[in-house]
């Protein structure tokens, strides 16, 4: 049997293979660091992934997001939030940038995060790219 390889077309993807795709290419990229992954397959303390060091010290637990985004569900359980933007992969602990983010934002008072309890962007404003930059991951 030959096995006749084509490129997909990401925006093609439907919802769960762009998650499957996304999580595939963030594991590639985290293994640059010197983690490797486990795919969780019930979103565990909100996480979609755990990353392990070859420390063997350090565990963290991932969220991926399609954008960059915060919630407040997500607050106070240890989560980083990965996600890709134009050309890098970002890999942020939620809560600390959360809190850079409220101090030097309006966030806090937009309807989205009072009433439904989250905020995200299709592509990351200058304000969250600058508290983002040392968390941007080389491909």
């Amino acid at each position: 049997m030959s096995v006749v390889f084509k490129r997909i077309r990401y925006v093609d993807l439907n919802a769960k293979q762009k998650e499957n795709y996304n999580y595939q290419k963030a594991s590639a990229v985290l293994a640059d660091y010197g983690y490797v992954t486990l795919r969780l397959s019930d979103d565990w303390q909100g996480a979609d992934f755990i990353a392990q060091h070859i420390d063997g010290r350090t565990f963290i637990r991932v969220q991926l997001k399609s954008r960059p985004a915060f919630a407040k569900k997500y607050i106070g359980k240890d989560l980083y939030i990965a996600f890709f933007d134009g050309a890098s992969w970002y890999l942020y602990p939620h809560d600390r940038v959360l809190d850079q983010l409220l101090d030097t934002s309006q966030v806090a008072q937009t309807l989205s995060w009072a009433e439904r309890g989250g905020y995200s962007w299709r592509s990351a404003p200058d304000v969250l790219r600058r508290l983002l930059e040392s968390y941007k991951l080389s491909s």
